[in-house]
C-alpha cells in the first residue's frame, strides 16, 4: 500500500477547449488534445453534445430521384417549410380520432400486415406514419376508414395499449407534406430572409436557378417579377429595401428594391443597384450597415436610401469562403475566411473596423476539410453562446462528416472562443429559429428528412461517441518518473452514462504501460425533485460527483482519456486531480 504521505496531488480544471496546432510539451493542462462531440460549456468544462431526431416523420417528397437532398428547411406560419427537388412544401398537421370500439393492445402483431381502423382517413397520404400516443405506426395503404399494412412502434418508439376509452378517442396524427410552389427547375440551395413591410409577415425565397418568389401567412406564393434578380443566390432586407445578389449573370452587382416593396424595381420609387470590383457570396446586415461578404474582399453599404446610400471598402485582403458561414454571433459578424474563422468587430471608433483571427488553435480542421466539403453550413445556438460550422463532403458518410463548435466564454477576466470538433452531422441546409424564447435548430438532411438538432442521446438512432484526451501532463518536470496512485474526477452526469476513463503514459508509445478502462460510475447523480426518475438519481446526492478511482502504471507522462459508448446522457467533465509518488530522475 502506497504511503500516503508521500503522494502529490495535480488538478485541472477543463478549459481552454481542443488543441490542434500547438506542441503537446507547450499545452495548459486543461486544453484537450482531442475534444470530439463534446462542447465547451459556458458552465465550464466540457459537456458531450446533444443528439438530433427527425423533426417531421415522414420524408420531403422527391422529384425525380429518390437521393435528392433537402435544398430548404426553415419555419413560417407555425409550419416547416422545406424545398426537395422542384418544389417547395409545408407541413401540414392532420388530427382525426380513432372509433371508441376500437383498440390497439400492446401485445398485438402488427407486422406488415396489420390494420387500424379509424372513423376516417380523410387528409392523411396513401402511406406514411401516424402517431397514437407516444407511438409510431408505418402504414403502406389506406381506405376511407383503415391504414393497412401497418408496421408498429417503429422509430424506437414502444409498443403500448392504445384502447379508446368511454368519453373520448385516441387522437392520430400525421406529419403530411404539402406542396406549395412547383416548377422550380435547376433549384440550387435556398436562402431566405422573414420581412414584413405592410403589417404583413412574409418570407422570401431565393434558389440561385429561378425567380425569387414570397410565402404569406396563408403560404400563398407570388413570384418576384423583376428578370434582374432572377437567380439570385442571395436575399436580405436592409433600410425596408429588398437587397438581391448572387445572380450568375452578374456576380458583383447588388440589386436594391423600393422601400417598402420587395417587387418594385423603379429607379424613380427608390429601387438601383451597386457593383464592386468581386464576386459577392453573401449579406449580412450587422448594426448600422449592410456588409457585402466576397470571395476576397468585404465592402459595407451604409445610409437609409438610395439617395444617401454609400459602400466602402472594410477590407481589400481577405474575402469570405462561403455565404453560408456567415452569422451574428456574440455581438460580431463571424464567417469563413481562408485562413480559417474571423470575426468583424465594430470598435469604439466611429466607422473603423477590426478583423480578427479566431481559430489559430484548430486551423488543421480548416485545412483538412475545406478543400473537399461540398456544402458550408453553420448555426448559432444563443443560450449556449456557440456557433457551429459543417463540412458536408457529397461521398462522405454521416459518420464520417466534420464539423466545428466555437463557444465565446468567460475565461478568468475576460472571454475568450474554445472549440472542439464535430463527428456524425451531415447537413445540406440548416436554420434558427427563436421563437417565445424556444430555439429551433434544424438542418435538412442529403437523405430528404428535416431534423431537428438538440434532441435526443443518438444522432437519430446512431450512436455518439463522446471522445476526449488531455494534453501530455509532465507536472512541471519530464525528468521524472510518477507512480499514478489515484485519478479523482469531477463530472456532471445528467441522467445515467456509460463511459470509461483510460489512463496513458509517456505520449502513449507504443512500449508504455496501458492499463484497461475505468468505468465512470454515475450512481450518485443528484436527483431533481419533478424531473428525475425515482429509482434511479440519488436524492440529496451531489450535482457534480467526484469519482474516486485508483490507478495503475508509472511513467515521465501521463494522458487521461475519456470515451463513451455513444448511446448515453450528456455529461460534463469539469476537471481531473491526479494522485502521484515521485520515482527515479530519468
Amino acid at each position: 500500500m502506497a504511503d500516503e504521505s508521500q503522494i502529490t496531488p495535480s488538478a485541472f480544471v477543463c478549459e481552454g477547449g481542443l488543441i490542434a496546432n500547438r506542441s503537446t510539451f507547450i499545452m495548459q493542462p486543461g486544453q484537450a488534445l482531442q475534444l470530439e462531440n463534446f462542447e465547451p460549456d459556458t458552465e465550464g468544462g466540457y459537456r458531450r453534445i446533444d443528439g438530433y431526431q427527425k423533426h417531421v416523420r415522414q420524408v420531403v417528397p422527391h422529384t425525380s430521384s429518390t437521393d435528392e437532398q433537402v435544398l430548404l428547411t426553415t419555419t413560417f406560419s407555425d409550419k416547416v417549410i422545406a424545398a426537395r427537388g422542384e418544389k417547395i412544401w409545408s407541413t401540414t398537421t392532420t388530427s382525426l380520432g380513432t372509433s371508441s370500439s376500437d383498440a390497439i393492445a400492446s401485445g398485438t402483431a402488427m407486422t406488415g400486415s396489420g390494420v387500424i381502423t379509424s372513423v376516417s382517413t380523410t387528409g392523411f397520404s396513401s402511406s406514411g406514419t401516424i402517431q397514437i400516443d407516444d407511438e409510431l405506426f408505418t402504414y403502406t395503404g389506406i381506405t376511407s376508414t383503415t391504414f393497412t399494412g401497418v408496421t408498429r412502434a417503429v422509430s424506437s418508439t414502444i409498443a403500448a395499449n392504445h384502447s379508446a376509452t368511454s368519453d373520448a378517442s385516441r387522437t392520430v396524427i400525421s406529419e403530411n407534406w404539402t406542396v406549395r410552389d412547383t416548377g422550380r427547375t435547376g433549384a440550387l440551395k435556398y436562402r431566405t430572409e422573414r420581412f414584413n413591410y405592410d403589417g404583413n409577415a412574409k418570407l422570401i425565397l431565393v434558389d440561385g436557378a429561378n425567380a425569387p418568389v414570397i410565402l404569406n401567412t396563408s403560404l400563398a406564393t407570388t413570384d418576384v417579377s423583376e428578370s434582374a434578380v432572377a437567380g439570385a443566390t442571395i436575399v436580405t432586407s436592409f433600410r425596408e429595401h429588398m437587397f438581391y445578389a448572387g445572380m450568375s449573370t452578374t456576380p458583383q452587382e447588388v440589386v436594391f428594391s423600393a422601400p417598402f416593396n420587395e417587387d418594385d424595381f423603379q429607379a424613380g420609387q427608390g429601387a438601383g443597384s451597386f457593383k464592386v470590383d468581386d464576386t459577392i457570396v453573401g449579406l449580412k446586415v450587422f448594426r448600422d450597415g449592410l456588409f457585402v461578404f466576397c470571395e476576397n474582399r468585404i465592402f459595407k453599404l451604409t445610409g437609409t436610401s438610395s439617395a444617401n446610400f454609400a459602400v466602402s471598402s472594410v477590407t481589400r485582403d481577405i474575402g469570405c469562403i462561403n455565404g453560408d458561414t456567415i452569422q451574428e454571433f456574440a455581438g460580431d459578424l463571424i464567417f469563413l475566411g481562408p485562413d480559417g474563422l474571423r470575426t468583424v468587430a465594430g470598435t469604439a471608433k466611429i466607422g473603423d473596423v477590426e478583423l480578427g483571427t479566431i481559430s489559430s488553435n484548430v486551423q488543421s480542421l480548416f485545412d483538412e476539410n475545406i478543400t473537399n466539403a461540398v456544402a458550408f453550413d453553420s448555426v448559432v445556438i444563443p443560450q449556449k453562446t456557440q456557433y457551429r460550422l459543417f463540412f458536408s463532403k457529397a461521398a462522405g458518410s454521416d459518420s464520417l462528416t466534420e464539423g466545428l463548435i466555437c463557444v465565446l466564454k468567460q475565461i478568468g477576466q475576460s472571454t475568450g472562443y474554445e472549440f472542439s470538433r464535430i463527428k456524425g452531422i451531415k447537413p445540406s441546409c440548416t436554420d434558427t429559429f427563436i421563437k417565445a424564447g424556444d430555439v429551433l435548430v434544424l438542418h435538412g438532411g442529403f437523405d430528404g428528412y428535416v431534423y431537428r438538432q438538440e434532441e435526443g442521446i443518438t444522432f437519430d438512432g446512431t450512436a455518439i461517441n463522446g471522445k476526449y484526451r488531455s494534453s501530455d501532463l509532465t507536472f512541471n518536470d519530464p525528468g521524472i518518473r510518477k507512480h499514478m496512485q489515484r485519478v479523482i474526477v469531477n463530472y456532471k452526469p445528467e441522467s445515467t452514462i456509460d463511459a470509461d476513463l483510460f489512463v496513458r503514459y509517456d505520449y502513449e508509445a507504443s512500449n508504455s504501460a496501458r492499463p484497461a478502462a475505468y468505468p465512470l460510475d454515475s450512481e450518485d447523480i443528484a436527483g431533481i425533485y419533478g424531473l428525475s426518475t425515482y429509482g434511479s438519481p440519488t436524492y440529496g446526492g451531489p450535482s457534480q460527483p467526484l469519482l474516486r478511482q485508483s490507478v495503475e502504471g508509472s511513467g515521465f507522462a501521463v494522458a487521461l482519456r475519456v470515451n463513451d459508448g455513444g448511446v448515453t446522457a450528456p455529461y460534463s467533465l469539469k476537471g481531473f486531480q491526479l494522485e502521484y509518488q515521485l520515482g527515479a530522475r530519468r
